[in-house]
């Protein structure tokens, strides 16, 4: 899949849409829409249905050097009008801050991150390894975008990588997109 045709096919859910406006506004540094809200909307556009179907949340990463909840928390306040309007889930963190909360809540180290794309490289799957810039130009794809157009969900060997869970959310993928083919977490299909 070209780049082009990738942010072609993302724009086309107004969700993603105005949220590139609203993460706009917020000017917040080193912001990225992330994850499976553009993969899922791009499969979408493939497979003729609707633009935000299966889509759970929607995910925005930035990277601020204030590690402190309170400076995190008035973001996420600054979005909750806004994601209540849309009638959308909107997941916003500081992908400064993941290394203080996720040991506790996935038992597992996680590094400390120097920008936000650092979070992406640590996704999952490499389908979902895709970021937008907040101005809406650039794409941040470590894994390139074949998978996505290809419509291949593959497992992203990451130190923090659990197989249980890209089970789990491959047999949910794989139950709203019977078109995906699946990689085991050995290779195979």
């Amino acid at each position: 899949m070209r780049a082009a045709d990738f942010i072609s096919a993302v724009l086309r859910n107004p969700v993603n849409a105005a949220l590139l406006g609203e993460i706009g506004r917020l000017a917040l540094p080193d912001c990225w829409i992330v994850a499976g809200c553009l993969t899922q909307t791009a499969w979408n556009v493939q497979t003729g249905r609707a633009v935000d179907y299966g889509i759970h949340d929607y995910d925005v990463f930035y990277f601020d050097p204030d590690l402190s909840w309170e400076a995190e928390d008035r973001v996420i306040d600054a979005c909750r009008a806004f994601s209540d309007h849309l009638g959308s889930r909107i997941e916003i963190r500081n992908q400064a801050r993941v290394h203080l909360w996720y040991p506790q809540k996935h038992g597992k180290p996680y590094p400390s991150l120097s920008r936000a794309t650092d979070g992406i490289d640590r996704f999952l799957t490499r389908c979902t390894q895709v970021g937008l810039s907040s101005d809406g130009e650039r794409i941040y794809a470590p894994a390139g975008l074949d998978d996505i157009g290809e419509l291949v969900v593959r497992p992203n060997p990451t130190p923090n990588f659990s197989a249980e869970a890209y089970r789990t959310k491959s047999a949910r993928w794989q139950a709203l997109w019977p078109e995906l083919k699946i990689m085991t977490v050995d290779g195979g299909e």
